[in-house]
């Protein structure tokens, strides 16, 4: 009897292992980016019409972010894939996208030579079109100061398809939602536009893009939509007839092996402002390495609306000392002119508060870096 059951709970032992056995043909990375700056800020609007200066801390070139991604080999050249990524406020502790848990990224899907098809909270394909021409990204400074739509290309419970080989050629996708915000905080991160109802453009959303790479150089055009929803839905697109679109063109040449000049357009129609919805951002960006350690990059570009008297110059100028590939430090600064009625900011940092309107305003900031 002892013999018996020692074997029957063998047998359950090897049972119970099986499936563990069987998950080792996958992988998990845990991945991330830790960013922090101190910042100085002038001429900040400190109500009834007087500046003062904001002495802050908070995010710097890269926003913070906490990752797991993986994929298990199913055969045949087939896998199954996955990522689950959300922002941190390294000042506060705090989620970078509010409520979300996974506010950057939350996806599942199979990927093979064709391509991958994901589904989940995913990137627009505007997101990645950006990288090309704009050397700043998504981080305090740069383009996402003068459209808050730049640093928020997500959308939810979406599905996306996208074809990248990596290297030269073609490159491309298409990403569809069926209620592209679920949070409402009233802002471009969290808009309140859930979607999913038997109205069956509310809340939706799609983009397309496609890229070519060639040596030393890429072009890279995207196009998105997103409808609005009900009447508090963010931005002003309180019904689902009215929509904000924004078209992309942008790229990058090479000079030499470490230097490149990056230039972009994007052209918004935002059906939710009643007396400026047209605007064009146009932008030129450069990036080269003084020496081993050193990398500057500057960015100067102009937003401007349609039959209006609003505009904003914007001047960012970045300073990156490598310690490693991994560990930088870095001194950063954006100076924003305004026209009309315009009040740009010079940085997102919370609270985020520009000059007044007409005004121009400056912000300095050192950081560090890590990512991991």
């Amino acid at each position: 009897m002892k013999t018996t059951a020692a074997c029957g709970l063998a047998a359950m032992a090897l049972a119970c292992a099986s499936p563990v056995a069987h998950a080792q043909t996958g992988n998990i990375q845990i991945f991330g980016i830790l960013d922090q700056a101190a910042e100085i800020a002038s001429h900040v609007n400190a109500g009834n019409g007087t500046s003062a200066t904001q002495y802050r801390l908070g995010l710097g070139s890269v926003p913070s972010r906490l990752g797991f991604r993986g994929s298990e080999d199913l055969g045949g050249g087939l896998k199954a894939i996955f990522t689950l990524e959300g922002g941190i406020n390294l000042d506060t502790g705090t989620s970078g996208q509010g409520s979300r848990m996974w506010g950057r990224q939350a996806m599942v899907g199979l990927q093979g030579d064709w391509g991958q098809v994901t589904l989940g909270r995913l990137y627009m394909m505007r997101y990645f079109a950006m990288f090309d021409g704009d050397f700043f990204g998504a981080g305090s400074q740069g383009t996402g100061t003068i459209d808050a739509g730049i640093p928020n290309a997500r959308a939810d419970n979406a599905i996306s398809y996208r074809y990248n080989p990596g290297g030269a050629g073609f490159s491309g996708g298409v990403n569809y939602s069926f209620g592209r915000d679920t949070v409402s905080a009233n802002n471009p991160a969290a808009a309140g536009c859930a979607g999913e109802s038997t109205i069956a453009k509310q809340c939706s959303e799609y983009s397309a893009m496609l890229r070519y790479e060639g040596s030393g150089w890429a072009v890279a055009a995207s196009y998105d939509k997103m409808y609005g929803g009900i009447s508090t839905t963010y931005g002003g697109l309180t019904n689902p007839d009215l929509t904000d679109s924004r078209a992309v063109i942008n790229g990058y040449v090479k000079f030499g092996k470490d230097s490149k000049l990056g230039w972009g357009w994007l052209a918004r129609n935002n059906e939710g402002s009643a007396t400026t919805p047209k605007s064009n951002l146009v932008w030129i960006s450069g990036e080269t390495h003084l020496s081993e350690p050193v990398v500057l990059t500057g960015m100067l570009a102009q937003i401007k609306y349609k039959d209006s008297a609003n505009k904003a110059s914007v001047l960012a100028l970045r300073a990156n000392y490598w310690f490693s590939k991994r560990t930088t430090v870095y001194v950063s600064e954006q100076y924003v002119a305004n026209k009309g009625t315009l009040a740009v900011a010079a940085s997102t940092n919370s609270s985020g508060t520009g000059p007044l309107p007409g005004d121009s305003q400056n912000a300095l900031q050192i950081g560090i870096g890590h990512s991991f």
